[in-house]
């Protein structure tokens, strides 16, 4: 296999695993679950001295490639395992490829961590655990970046486009969904942005993502 992805769904791995998923490509999946060790293992560390998952090792006649983080991860399963030919989720042009990056980065450093928040003490941790009042100042936040995904989404729809790149699911809509599930939890705050929800149920319906879908989700 060209591909092996460590990691596991319920993590921010599905990043990657959902993009050789959508591709349909023929991967390794290496079940890495941090929660009982295994990615402070040596063998792991080897691959990524953070020890965080997703790795992405890409087996290619000239060497094995290793990538982390997973929004880069994501990225370059796509660019470099997908067809740029305006029809899979690869960016096909210049244009697309710059909104797959920007907003890939933007929603990594506007949203996920206080996504983040919303997930845990809405929905993840046990109930004893969770403060709401966390929950509630991150939810706030979360309006400013909303507004500017809802505003651009209407803007693409206005050019008879229906996604976040192109008039396609792309890597874009796939990196910015990956995060924008998290908040779904917080459904008042959501109901705000009907477009964004729109967009993002259509993500999260694709047959890639339910085939991937974590079991906390």
């Amino acid at each position: 296999m060209a591909l092996s992805i460590y990691g596991i769904q319920a993590s921010r791995a599905l990043r990657p695993l959902w993009a050789a998923t959508e591709l349909g490509l023929d991967f390794e999946h290496v079940q890495t679950d941090y929660r009982v060790g295994d990615s402070r293992a040596p063998d792991f560390l080897a691959l990524n001295p953070n020890g965080h998952i997703p790795v992405v090792v890409d087996h290619r006649p000239e060497g094995e490639v290793i990538v982390w983080e997973s929004m880069a991860c994501a990225l370059y399963v796509s660019r470099q395992h997908g067809l740029a030919d305006g029809r899979s989720i690869t960016p096909a042009t210049p244009r697309e490829d710059a909104e797959a990056l920007r907003w890939s980065f933007w929603v990594t450093t506007e949203v996920e961590k206080d996504a983040l928040s919303v997930l845990m003490h809405r929905l993840s941790m046990a109930p004893e655990q969770r403060r709401p009042e966390l929950a509630d100042k991150a939810e706030q936040r979360l309006h400013v970046p909303l507004r500017v995904l809802e505003q651009h989404l209407a803007a693409q729809q206005a050019r008879g486009e229906a996604h976040i790149a192109a008039d396609r699911f792309t890597v874009a809509d796939l990196c910015v969904a990956s995060v924008l599930l998290w908040v779904r939890a917080a459904r008042e705050l959501m109901a705000k942005y009907p477009v964004t929800s729109t967009w993002l149920s259509a993500c999260l319906a694709r047959p890639a993502y339910q085939a991937l879908r974590p079991k906390r989700d």
